[in-house]
């Protein structure tokens, strides 16, 4: 019975493994939104003589809200695959980011909605700056509201994580 339940173990501790191809997934995710990154730069690029201040302004806004999004993915590619999966055996190269192997699920989850309410501040004030005479200020109210509700849940998640640390640092 001891080697059913050994060998049992052993295949959910493999199957970890299924979760790789998520991040290989990610991978080319990032890999779109650097081509589609390339299409806003070329866009902004090419018809700058063209572009009055009020659509430079909301093209470079969404080369940010594309960086803000890539940089989310390597977060959760890194610290997922390392939390998860396997360790990434770098730690002696010189371009290894500080942060990582540091990054746990709690902190993976506060910078993840930390990059939510970024990336719904980018897109609110993009809509604000789109509308030409307040005709659809109905739309501004309700991303308003999302937003808001993506701050006060990151606010509460943040407050979660520090109680959960003080009450762990004093068992």
């Amino acid at each position: 019975m001891k080697k059913l339940e050994h060998t049992f173990e052993k295949g959910i501790f493999v199957s970890r493994w299924l979760l790789a191809p998520f991040f290989v997934g990610l991978i080319f995710g990032i890999i779109i939104l650097l081509t589609t990154f390339g299409k806003e730069l070329w866009h902004l690029v090419s018809h700058f003589s063209e572009l009055d201040e009020m659509s430079t302004i909301l093209g470079i806004l969404a080369l940010v809200d594309i960086t803000l999004l890539a940089n989310l993915l390597i977060i959760i590619i890194f610290s997922g695959y390392e939390s998860f999966v396997s360790k990434i055996d770098v730690a002696e190269h010189e371009d290894r980011p500080g942060w990582m192997g540091k990054v746990g699920f709690s902190t993976l989850k506060v910078k993840l909605i930390s990059s939510i309410v970024a990336i719904s501040a980018i897109d609110l004030l993009r809509t604000y700056m789109q509308l030409a005479g307040g005709d659809d200020l109905s739309i501004v109210w309700a991303k308003l509201s999302i937003h808001s509700v993506f701050v006060i849940s990151g606010l509460l998640f943040a407050i979660m994580d520090y109680l959960t640390s003080k009450s762990n640092h004093s068992h």
